[in-house]
């Protein structure tokens, strides 16, 4: 099960999204990280490195909610057949 995880993880960081709009630029891996903000070509770093931090320590909470709750997705999909 873990292999697959990780095979499937491999997978998620090839997909690459770029958005453009009033000057800003946004790219962002299928795995949910943010590659890059910049704004009329200035490459917006710190700004990048913030929101990464911020969206891990929301999934890493997430993890532990979904256990609290029932064992995680397993126990979601579990429940979907009742």
């Amino acid at each position: 099960m873990r292999k697959k995880a990780m095979e499937l993880q491999k997978e998620l960081e090839k997909i690459i999204k770029t958005v453009e709009k009033n000057g800003y630029s946004v790219s962002v891996t299928g795995d949910q990280k943010i590659r890059y903000i910049k704004k009329d070509g200035e490459d917006l770093k710190e700004l990048t490195d913030l929101i990464n931090d911020a969206m891990k320590d929301v999934q890493k909470e997430s993890a532990k909610k979904m256990m609290e709750m029932g064992g995680g997705l397993g126990g979601l999909l579990g429940g979907l057949g009742k």
